[in-house]
């Protein structure tokens, strides 16, 4: 079984740099282009995508339906598992707001956001979840950078980062565990620069 982890493309508020959170900020237009850019590129890889799940908030489930559209694939119902990290206060502010408001240790603050330890579990809970439904699939899964850095602390241990927007992870499950074969690449996000 192969996933594929997707972060969704570019909004408004990632230009420029707010928190989202589980705000539902959609999609803007250059969001939608590096959605078709990744699925152009999918569709010249060697892997086999059988289905599409996103978090459901609208810039995730909108990367995953041109995703799923551009690759003739079904896009699965969005599962509330994959939804970013919750930010409470902080979200819909830029850096240099938080720390205004909340000084340069906000993130150790208690804001109302959820816990590294809570992100982790839930991003567990699905793959494995995955792997019980669906082990003869590859799944392409859409979603948001601060749940994945959690997720990859598990499954792509020593791997670290910025998670990049239209970013491709792709891990596989050997016996027991969770191994990546390919981590937070954009080349074709680069390629279209060229």
């Amino acid at each position: 079984m192969l996933i594929g982890l997707v972060r969704h493309g570019l909004t408004d508020w990632n230009a420029l740099g707010k928190i989202q959170g589980q705000t539902d900020i959609p999609l803007n237009e250059e969001g939608r282009h590096q959605a078709r850019l990744l699925a152009k590129r999918l569709q010249q890889e060697p892997y086999h995508w059988d289905f599409v799940i996103s978090s459901g908030l609208s810039r995730a489930e909108e990367t995953a339906t041109i995703i799923a559209s551009e690759l003739h694939i079904p896009l699965a119902s969005p599962d509330d598992r994959l939804r970013e990290r919750k930010y409470g206060q902080v979200e819909g502010l830029t850096a240099e707001e938080r720390e205004s408001q909340f000084g340069p240790e906000w993130h150790l603050q208690d804001l109302g956001q959820e816990s590294d330890l809570e992100l982790m579990s839930r991003g567990l809970v699905f793959v494995d979840d995955m792997w019980r439904k669906h082990p003869e699939s590859n799944i392409l899964v859409v979603s948001h950078g601060g749940f994945l850095a959690q997720l990859y602390k598990l499954v792509c241990k020593g791997h670290y980062g910025r998670i990049g927007n239209l970013s491709l992870t792709v891990i596989e499950r050997i016996e027991d565990d969770w191994s990546p074969l390919l981590f937070n690449c954009t080349k074709h996000l680069l390629t279209e620069q060229m």
